[in-house]
This record gives C-alpha cells, structure tokens and sequence, in this order.
C-alpha cells in the first residue's frame, strides 16, 4: 500500500496570523529607531501641515460668515442703479440719468408681503463738537429698524424712536469712541453736540463693536434719516436695508422689491438688490476654493513622505538581505516578504497620521490663541482626507521595496549578494 505524501507546505510563525506579522513588523521598527523616526518624522508633518492649512482656510470662511452673521439675518441691500450691463446705449450718453432712492421708496417697500423691516440708510461726513472738542466723525442717517436689522446693543441710553422717517429731530446716538474723545469722564447722555451747523442731543451710547458698511460702529454718530438729509442737503438715499420675514421668503422678497421699485419709477428696474445669501455664497466658494488648494499643497509633503518611505525601504531592504533569506528558507512565501514589508510602511504611515494629526490640532490650537477672533479648526473632511491619503502614500510607495524583498533568491540573501 502506498502512502501518499503531503504536499502541503509547513506553516511557519511569519504570515500564519496577523497578530504575528504585526509583532515581526514593530520588532522590525524597533530595530532601527533613527531611520523609523525619521520616516514618522515626514509623515507626521505632512498630515500636520494639512491639518493646520486647511483649518486656516476653514477658519477664515467662518470668520466672514460670523461677520455677514453680524449684519443681520435674512438680509436684503437695495442699491440705487443697477450692475449688469445691458446691449443698450448707456443712459448718460442718452442725457438721462439714475433715479435715486428716497424715503417714500423705502416706506413702499414696508408694505410687501415678504417683507419684515426696512431701514433707509444714508452716510456722510461731519465736524461733531462739544465744549470747544470737536472731530471730524461719519454721520450715518437712519430709522429705529435699523437696531434691530443689525443686532446691534446699547451701552447706555435708548436708540433712535419709531416714527415717521419723513420727519427730523433733532436727537442722536453716538459710539464709545466718539463718546470718549468728545466727552471724557464727563456725562454724554442729555448733552447737546454741534453737527455741522445744527444741534442734536445725545439720547443713546451704542455698546456694539465692529464695522457697518465699511465704517467703525464705535466712531459713529447716527441721527434720523431726514435729519441726515438735511445736514448734507440731499433727497436721496445711500442704499436701503430689507429684512425679509424668514430665509424661505428672501427669492419673494427680492422680486416684491424689484417690482415695487419698477412700478414707482415708471417701469424703469433701475435698482440692484444684493442678498445676504448670495454675497455669503460667494464667500464661502472663495474659500471653499482657496482650502482646497492650500489643502492640495500640503497634501504634495504627504507624498514627499510616501518617497522618503520608499527610498528607505529600499536601503532596508539591501541591508536586510541575511533575514530576507532567512525567512524565505524556513518556508516563507513572496507573499508572506510582500506582506511584511507592506506592514511595515503601513504601520510607519499610521504613526505619522496620528502624531500628524495631534501635531496638527496643537498648531490649530495655538493659532486660535494668538489669533482669538479667528475661529480656526480643521474640518471632518480634511481629518479624513488626510489620514487616507497617509496610508495609500504609505502603500503606494511601499509596494516597490516590498516586491523587490519578495523577489530576493534565499540562497542569494543568504550569501549577503
């Protein structure tokens, strides 16, 4: 009777479970500390620059949503003049000229659907003084609504009253520096100031900080819009604040608008109206567009890393010809050697991602400290992006080192040839 020979192969320690290729890869690591510092060193500040640009990138998009935030919700602007150009003759070779904005638009546009509050705005500048003080300060005009539209607070006092905005009085609200520099440790609130050549008492102290239409809110003083027309002899308004009666009824707004607008101004659209959502869009693809270029040129260390990995994978695998032929002589296969080696710069790979990613936060976090307004922090997509594109380098790049290990002849390695 013949007995039939096995033709199975003896299963060595190498490859016969996870666990062991894991422990063979680290001990491997740990026999040669300066070059796997080196390789980690790469990786983590590959992942580390991702994290960090992409949350400065991150951090300005919020920071300009957080001040567009600041001007209001569900916000409208009505801009006297319209921005697209048309085929047509422009209007001022054709002697004619814009129709300007006046209060009686802005109370007609209070009268739509859609709309919740208006503000009629108009902006100049004026010498304010009091008891022989006096600077030059940008007057802003306008009506009680607009406290409300911008969210804004009062240190002391009250703002303007509700009223009829065809009507002046003589009363106004000033910023703290204003109130500062003009009045010191002296009491504001019931004062009389000269503006221009008119007097107007001080009712309110605005407590709000930051900028409105380009101008410092601490450096304001607002009167009523009628008022504001008289100082700088004008009808016309600067532009006019809408604020629609939720996000779903800005698309409705902006037309109730357009049409009033046309039916006052005998059939002519000659306004512009902006919304917030827009402007804020067009932020945020700005952005959006410059994060993922910064986040692009980080990712180029990510594959410098990948290199670095190679190349010294390939020194690796020359001076680690003797273990090479060792491994292949007790029975291990090419691809038990590919295996081994593509763990190993995976698990180079991971190392660097995860002290790239904490190496990342602490930057985004000292940012934020030197940088308190800035409201940085890296997104989710960034996190991810970045870790994967560490491991695939880490592969990628391993895959040459690995299947040159593989393919080593075991009396060849053996011999050190």
């Amino acid at each position: 009777m013949k007995v039939k020979k096995s033709r199975k192969r003896p299963k060595t320690v190498i490859g016969m479970k996870l666990s062991d290729t894991l422990r063979f890869s680290f001990s491997s690591l740990r026999g040669y500390p300066l070059r796997t510092l080196l390789m980690v060193l790469a990786m983590t500040i590959g992942v580390a620059s991702v994290v960090v640009l992409t949350s400065l990138g991150e951090g300005a998009r919020r920071y300009v949503s957080g001040e567009f935030a600041s001007l209001g919700t569900n916000l409208l602007i009505v801009l006297p003049g319209r921005s697209e150009t048309t085929g047509g003759i422009p209007a001022m070779l054709m002697g004619e000229t814009t129709r300007d904005l006046t209060i009686d638009d802005a109370v007609a546009l209070k009268r739509n659907s859609a709309v919740r509050l208006i503000a009629p705005i108009n902006v100049g500048s004026a010498p304010v003084s009091w008891m022989g003080k006096d600077r030059e300060v940008p007057i802003l005009g306008a009506t009680s609504e607009l406290l409300e539209i911008r969210h804004w607070t009062m240190a002391r006092g009250r703002y303007l009253p509700p009223g009829d905005p065809d009507r002046a009085s003589p009363i106004c609200v000033i910023g703290s520096k204003v109130r500062k520099e003009l009045f010191g440790a002296n009491r504001a609130l019931g004062e009389w100031v000269r503006i221009g050549d008119s007097r107007f008492r001080v009712i309110g102290i605005l407590k709000t900080e930051g900028r409105a239409i380009g101008l410092d809110v601490q450096e304001l003083v607002i009167v009523p819009v009628a008022s504001a027309q008289m100082l700088f002899n004008t009808p016309s308004l600067f532009r006019i604040l809408v604020e629609a009666k939720n996000r779903e009824s800005i698309p409705v707004a902006k037309q109730q608008i357009l049409a009033t607008i046309r039916t006052r101004h005998q059939g002519e659209e000659d306004i512009t109206v902006v919304t917030q959502d827009a402007v804020l869009s067009t932020f945020d693809k700005i952005f959006n567009a410059l994060t993922l270029t910064v986040a692009g040129i980080a990712t180029i260390s990510l594959a410098v890393a990948g290199i670095l990995i190679m190349n010294i994978m390939l020194i690796a695998v020359s001076q680690r010809t003797g273990e090479i032929g060792l491994l292949k002589a007790l029975g291990s296969s090419r691809r038990q050697i590919l295996l081994l080696f593509l763990t190993e710069s995976v698990l180079l790979s991971v190392l660097g991602a995860v002290f790239g990613l904490l190496l990342g936060e602490l930057g985004s976090w000292l940012i934020g400290k030197i940088y308190p307004s800035l409201p940085v922090g890296p997104p989710l997509w960034a996190i991810g992006a970045a870790v994967m594109v560490a491991l695939i380098s880490g592969l990628v790049f391993g895959v040459l080192p690995a299947r040159r290990a593989a393919r080593l002849h075991p009396v060849e390695a053996l011999s050190r040839r």
